[in-house]
């Protein structure tokens, strides 16, 4: 019986724990399948509005004098006099006497010549009395025939009239060397440097300083040559008098902390195209640079200082703005269609910078374009909408 049980028993506890799973399987509840859903990724887009543009070009400079040039003397002699605006820095007026050489010898030499030429009318007093007695004479004792030129003492009175018009111009030409002694401006200016000082020597033709003109200041301002094309102007190398470009200019300056502006204008396009960098120069001037004849508070537009100059170009009409994220490759965008899907669209480039592409076809109001990056992008795919205002459609930021 013992053995019975012994046997029995595993038997029926295997029993039961297959019963149990049996069990337990014919219990469990239904496992309901579910499709997994994958949300479309959100992006911003941005409305298309057709609007007009005003272009500019930028370009970076240093301000340099209208006018500079070499202060010399005409005459030698030893510095007697200076001004107190003759140093570095001076202002000065046009005709004020910056450097006075010693005039005495010039002095001395209008006194001599002054003599010389009352010694030439002299002599052609006593020519001229001459010549009318040997015509009387002539005249009494020629019997009719025609007078010799040397009896009339025709060459000795030509002489003695070039002997006083010489002696006057010698005497003109010492007034005039004592004159030159007299250094002065030969326009409104401001002195760059000096050379000479007080009792120094001078001989003519040596520098004295250098000056320059305050009336106008000028920057030169280099940009592409494919730029040209964004700007009311060309290029004509063959015209003797070309057409001055007259185009409006901001320069700005940034003086200690802070940013100054000047308006000023494009008056030349220089004449040549650099064969090194392709770049074109443009000559921008800015009237009364040191604010001499107005009451500001902004510093002197002063020679040496590094501008930077936006250059009113033409306007554009029906141009579309985008931000230069929004730009896909060097001339694609992703428009998004009314059932949300995105597609590339190739669109044609007017400009571009940094920030901003202006298209100038490609695109029509109503449509909206994609402005968020995506790491992978399918044609035809579905994507959410956070739509964003038109930042550009009433910024007044111009693109460079």
């Amino acid at each position: 019986m013992t053995k019975k049980i012994r046997i029995i028993l595993p038997l029926f506890i295997v029993f039961l724990g297959f019963m149990g799973a049996v069990l337990m399987i014919m219990l469990r509840p239904k496992i309901e399948r579910k499709e997994v859903s994958f949300l479309p990724p959100l992006v911003r887009s941005q409305m298309i509005g057709l609007q007009d543009y005003q272009l500019t070009v930028t370009s970076q400079g240093t301000v340099s004098p209208r006018t500079e040039s070499d202060l010399v003397s005409q005459v030698k002699g030893e510095v007697i006099s200076a001004s107190p605006q003759f140093a570095s820095g001076g202002f000065f007026r046009k005709g004020d006497v910056l450097l006075e050489i010693d005039p005495r010898d010039y002095e001395f030499a209008i006194a001599l010549l002054n003599d010389e030429v009352a010694q030439a009318k002299l002599r052609l007093t006593q020519e001229e009395g001459e010549a009318r007695i040997a015509q009387e004479e002539w005249e009494k004792l020629g019997g009719g025939e025609e007078a010799n030129p040397l009896v009339l003492r025709e060459p000795q009175l030509a002489q003695a009239k070039a002997a006083v018009v010489a002696a006057e111009a010698a005497f003109s030409q010492a007034k005039l060397n004592r004159e030159r002694t007299k250094i002065r401006a030969p326009f409104d200016g401001r002195i760059r440097s000096k050379n000479v000082d007080l009792g120094e020597y001078v001989s003519p033709g040596v520098p004295l300083a250098t000056i320059y003109a305050v009336d106008f200041a000028e920057v030169r301002l280099p940009i592409p040559d494919e730029e040209m094309a964004y700007l009311d102007c060309c290029i004509d190398f063959r015209s003797e008098k070309p057409a001055l470009p007259n185009l409006d200019v901001e320069l700005t300056v940034n003086y200690g902390g802070q940013n100054y502006s000047w308006a000023g204008k494009i008056i030349r396009v220089e004449g040549e195209i650099d064969p090194m960098s392709r770049m074109v120069t443009l000559v921008a001037r800015v009237k009364d640079p040191y604010g001499r004849r107005e009451r500001s508070n902004r510093p002197p537009f002063a020679v040496g200082l590094f501008v930077e100059a936006k250059i009113k170009g033409r306007k554009v009409e029906n141009v579309v703005l985008i931000p230069r994220s929004a730009l896909r490759g060097e001339d694609r965008v992703l428009v998004i269609d009314s059932n949300s899907r995105i597609h590339f669209r190739t669109v044609e480039i007017l400009k571009k910078d940094s920030k901003i592409v202006i298209i100038s076809s490609g695109l029509e109001t109503g449509e909206k374009i994609c402005l968020s990056r995506l790491e992978m992008v399918v044609d035809g795919m579905t994507v959410r909408e956070m739509e964003e205002g038109n930042p550009d459609s009433g910024a007044e930021e111009e693109i460079s």
